[in-house]
């Protein structure tokens, strides 16, 4: 057993043990453990960076494509990333600093897209160089291929970072913390959204929460651990939101129904005509849809599926 990476607690309790449920990447089991000392839910051994290489596929992110379910699936991902766009616009808008916006683990860039066509300037950084290339191709957005602690960045050069759904994966989150912390202007605004193991999809469905999601999520973090995270690199917390339209709802959809889930049919290959993959994806958009009542109760008791929050630097 590993000491905690957030407390130093060398002991640990067997919550369950899971598999890749959703990608279908191994049949390996792993341990998920809560830590005896502060209750950090994680891991326990991690997979080797070789082996943990091996559970991310190759399209690991959204790239749309012309047929008619394609190009629903972009429609539909704009829409819900409004919320995201909104939430990053007020925090820029607090700010005031000067510089352009880096989002970390950018994908295909389908946010900062966005971000630009208000007016904003964006650099996205991503680890997958065919990520960073179909941003700058598809969505106009200049990326950077590479670690965040080693990417050539000038200090102090951006008015805003987001990391929406990259601290899970990390095994030294501390690390890019630090590292955004350095490269934010004085009164720079960092936005990060993790799953809230804190959650009640959490408690009701325990190994079937999308937001574990085995072997890729290395933490499951809750508010409060995240919150501590940030207070230790430097960042005062400015304001938190329990509500994501684009993954709450979708994150109880696939966890209730993993065979439905778009991306994962698309990673796993799945084999279907343009019709039935429409239907597949109008069947889980209704499921999203029926989930909308329930992930938002959750949210208004500060229990939501994912957290976003707003920080800046003390």
């Amino acid at each position: 057993m590993t000491a905690c990476p957030l407390c130093g607690s060398g002991s640990a309790a067997l919550l369950f043990q899971a598999s890749d449920r959703l990608y279908h990447t191994t049949t390996r089991d792993f341990s998920v453990v809560r830590c005896g000392g502060c209750g950090l839910v994680r891991l326990d051994p991690q997979p080797a960076p070789g082996e943990l290489r091996r559970y991310y596929p190759e399209d690991y992110w959204f790239v749309p494509d012309q047929a008619a379910a394609g190009r629903l699936e972009e429609a539909y991902r704009r829409l819900v990333l409004r919320d995201h766009v909104r939430f990053v616009t007020r925090a820029l808008a607090h700010g005031a600093a000067p510089g352009p916006l880096l989002d970390v683990g950018c994908g295909g860039g389908l946010f900062l897209g966005m971000m630009r066509q208000r007016g904003f300037r964006v650099v996205g950084l991503d680890f997958s160089r065919e990520a960073a290339a179909i941003a700058f191709e598809r969505q106009q957005v200049p990326a950077v291929c590479g670690m965040l602690e080693r990417a050539p960045l000038a200090p102090g050069a951006f008015a805003g970072i987001t990391m929406f759904h990259v601290l899970e994966h990390l095994y030294d989150p501390r690390s890019y913390l630090a590292a955004a912390h350095e490269l934010l202007h004085s009164d720079g605004r960092l936005v990060v959204q993790v799953p809230n193991a804190a959650c009640w999809q959490f408690r009701l469905l325990g190994r079937a929460w999308n937001g574990v999601d085995v072997p890729r999520h290395l933490f499951d973090f809750r508010d409060r651990d995240l919150e501590r995270l940030l207070h230790d690199c430097g960042f005062s917390v400015v304001r938190r939101k329990y509500f994501s339209l684009r993954d709450n709802p979708a994150g109880l959809a696939s966890s209730l129904a993993p065979s439905l889930d778009p991306m994962a049919r698309r990673v796993r290959g799945v084999a279907e005509s343009s019709a039935a993959r429409l239907s597949k994806d109008l069947v889980y958009l209704a499921l999203v849809l029926a989930a909308l009542p329930l992930t938002a109760l959750e949210a208004a008791f500060r229990a939501g599926s994912t957290v976003m929050i707003e920080a800046r630097k003390r």
